[in-house]
Parts: C-alpha cells; structure tokens; sequence
C-alpha cells in the first residue's frame, strides 16, 4: 500500500456525506411510530369496531412489520435524496 492511500474508501465518505445513517435512524424511528399506531387501530379497535373482525393479531403484527421496512426504507430514501440536493447545492 502507498502512504498517500486515503484512510476511508471513496464510498464510506460518500455515505458519511450523505447522512445515511442518521436518516436510517430516522426513517426506522418513524416506520416504528406509523406501524405500531397502524396496528394499535386495527388489532384494538381504537376508532371503533370495524366492519370486518376477520384476521388474527399475529397476521397482522406480521404486517405491521412489513410497514415499518417500507416506511423505513422510503423515509430514508426521501432523506438522502435531501441530503444529496443539498450537498449538490453547496458544491
């Protein structure tokens, strides 16, 4: 190896730059808060009885896990798309 090598490869200053894990942070915080609130509606009925009863509490924690990704995953998409806007800007 040279002595001239930079200390971080190309792509981790890229991600540092971009802020990836503090949106990551971010964004499974708030998939947390929406499945949890969307599953407290449904499995305990806060807004009322719902027409349909059909479906176990299980199913629907299985799907509550399935939000917490995609809103996680779209939430940090939307937050590095930020992140890289504005750092194209101050360049």
């Amino acid at each position: 190896m040279s002595s001239n090598a930079p200390e971080r490869p190309p792509t981790a200053q890229f991600i540092a730059a971009l802020s990836v894990a503090r949106n990551a942070k971010i964004g499974l915080a708030s998939g947390v808060v929406v499945a949890v609130l969307a599953y407290a509606y449904r499995v305990f009925e806060i807004a009322g009885p719902s027409v349909d009863t059909r479906g176990s509490p299980l199913l629907f924690l299985s799907l509550a896990l399935t939000l917490v990704l995609a809103v996680a995953a779209l939430v940090t998409v939307g937050l590095t798309l930020v992140s890289a806007y504005r750092l194209a800007r101050e360049s």
